[in-house]
């Protein structure tokens, strides 16, 4: 029987994360993508902790109103401010096991406009 979307999502998220660790120094910018909201989070996966993280709920991007591709790069851009803010320059960018299209290439963008390096 055919893998259902989710559960082929799920397996080549278990793939990437086989490769791609994140540490203090470079951590990952993860990010999960919901059918309304998308989310991105910088991990540490040594320790274990989130360093910072960032939604399309969070109260100012909310509010500005636009497509969901347009709010994925205001994400990006929240999420590198935060990091630069926290002194990150550099990630390794975890898709999720989505495709690198629509609003996870838009949020990838947002990140590196505003000054992410990956």
């Amino acid at each position: 029987m055919a893998l259902s979307k989710t559960e082929r999502r799920i397996r080549i998220k278990n793939r990437i994360r086989k490769v791609i660790s994140g540490t203090a120094e470079k951590p990952r910018l993860a990010v999960f993508r919901s059918n309304k909201e998308i989310y991105a989070q910088l991990v540490d996966d040594v320790q274990g902790v989130t360093l910072a993280s960032a939604s399309s709920r969070d109260k100012d991007i909310a509010d500005s109103k636009g497509t969901k591709t347009e709010v994925s790069a205001l994400v990006g851009k929240a999420i590198a401010e935060k990091a630069l803010k926290a002194g990150i320059e550099t990630v390794s960018f975890d898709r999720g096991g989505y495709l690198y299209h629509g609003r996870v290439k838009s949020l990838a963008e947002g990140a590196r406009e505003a000054g992410l390096k990956f």
